[in-house]
């Protein structure tokens, strides 16, 4: 069973066991317009929660994706090297960015469900 969770910096993470995967909200792709670029992090980096993971790029402006949670990089959306504009059509399915070995799943409790989320960007 999977568990979606949202952060107030606009990125999501939907955890399934240990494993996050993470993405920017479909309300930040809006903000940011057309992606025309996508700076991922490697595979095996490790990251706390907060620290800059990936940069997402849009004719306006490069915006820093944080890390919702700490963990090491597990695998990335290779298929957003090619075509950025994947984000800005599903932002939160086919445009994840990265997936992420969770390290402590205790920060979990710190983020935002569904409900919080709407309220925030209401």
């Amino acid at each position: 069973m999977s568990k979606t969770y949202f952060t107030d910096e606009h990125e999501w993470l939907k955890v399934e066991g240990d494993v996050a995967t993470v993405g920017i909200t479909n309300h930040a792709q809006e903000q940011l317009g057309d992606l025309v670029f996508v700076d991922l992090p490697d595979v095996g980096t490790e990251l706390s929660q907060g620290d800059d993971a990936a940069v997402v790029e849009s004719v306006k402006a490069a915006s820093d994706v944080y890390a919702p949670a700490s963990g090491k990089v597990l695998e990335v959306n290779e298929a957003l090297s090619g075509d950025a504009a994947i984000v800005n059509a599903g932002a939160e399915t086919d445009g994840w960015l990265y997936k992420l070995q969770l390290s402590d799943a205790s920060e979990l409790e710190s983020l935002l469900d569904a409900d919080g989320y709407a309220k925030l960007v209401g």
